[in-house]
């Protein structure tokens, strides 16, 4: 794919034109760029550095290639962003709200999401979440009670291939975790009483009850190529277009689109 480079600007607000979401996604079961680590903090190093070999590699990737994005788009060096968090919409909380970059200071939510060999990073003037799942065996009735509602259930139960049953419930995880993360309190609230319509193809509108936050919610399946699965959520009334692109990471670190 050919380099091309992005800035701020071309992310910038049009009164006359919808909000504009970017999604970037990449492949991070490669090698890690030999100056990959020189861009993380010290805490992301620490992370890696706790991991297996294989993950710690690919979070290392994925870590680099989020702040070389973000970088770019805000015109400051990849090493310099400092991430934070907003306040939980439920008790205000600095911990656990919804990340963001808070240097530079900027406008823009950000969401961030990793599975074996795949990330993806979404950022947005308004609220945004995204999640990305690698498909695999996951389907059991006992889980299936936790996190999927009774339509949910009787939907995919119904399904006899077990590989597209799986794929069905992965959908569905990712519809939820998407919305919670763009709700900004994460998967910790009841996954079985958020209803992700299953049967229906995206977008779809999924309703949440979170003090603080939008109640309706619109989300989109991504398309990504197998094994993944992927769902990004906004506010249902911002009316947002969407861009999704693939990132590509060369040997010395450079991206190209």
């Amino acid at each position: 794919m050919p380099t091309t480079s992005s800035s701020v600007a071309g992310l910038a607000a049009d009164p006359n034109r919808p909000a504009v979401v970017d999604i970037w996604w990449w492949i991070t079961s490669g090698s890690a760029p030999v100056d990959a680590p020189s861009v993380l903090s010290p805490a992301e190093l620490a992370a890696a550095a706790r991991l297996p070999r294989q993950r710690s590699q690919e979070y290392v990737v994925y870590r680099a290639a989020v702040r070389r994005t973000l970088g770019r788009l805000l015109d400051v060096p990849a090493a310099s962003l400092v991430f934070g968090r907003r306040p939980c919409p439920e008790c205000g909380d600095l911990e656990h709200g919804p990340p963001r970059v808070i240097h530079p200071v900027n406008p823009w939510w950000i969401s961030i999401s990793h599975t074996n060999g795949c990330a993806m990073l979404a950022i947005a003037p308004h609220e945004i979440g995204v999640d990305v799942e690698r498909q695999r065996p996951i389907w059991s009735a006992d889980l299936a009670a936790k996190v999927l509602t009774a339509a949910e259930c009787a939907e995919l139960s119904t399904i006899g291939d077990p590989v597209r049953r799986d794929r069905g419930f992965l959908a569905c995880w990712t519809r939820k975790e998407a919305t919670l993360k763009a709700v900004g309190t994460g998967i910790v609230t009841d996954l079985s009483a958020l209803e992700s319509h299953p049967a229906t193809r995206g977008p779809v509108h999924l309703t949440t009850t979170v003090p603080g936050a939008p109640t309706n919610w619109q989300v989109h399946d991504l398309a990504l190529p197998d094994p993944y699965l992927g769902s990004l959520a906004f506010p249902a009334a911002a009316g947002s277009r969407i861009r999704f692109r693939e990132v590509t990471t060369g040997p010395d670190g450079e991206l190209g689109r």
